[in-house]
């Protein structure tokens, strides 16, 4: 069975604290069959390549969305 792989945009104090703290105001989240994955992108292009399966190691931030 496949799984079904998407992206989605977060914006404002959806985005983690330390990107917040960074600048950072929108992020894209990997999700899997619906459910966030864990693998959060500060770029729109490196989420991309992660649900076509293609992800640099280097371009994931793992952190945990803040409420």
């Amino acid at each position: 069975m496949s799984r079904r792989v998407d992206i989605a945009v977060v914006v404002g104090t959806g985005v983690p604290a330390e990107l917040r703290a960074a600048g950072q105001q929108i992020c894209w989240v990997g999700l899997l069959d619906g459910e966030q994955s864990g693998d959060i992108f500060q770029r729109r292009s490196d989420a991309e390549a992660w649900r076509s399966g293609q992800l640099p190691p280097a371009a994931r931030h793992k952190s945990g969305l803040t409420a």
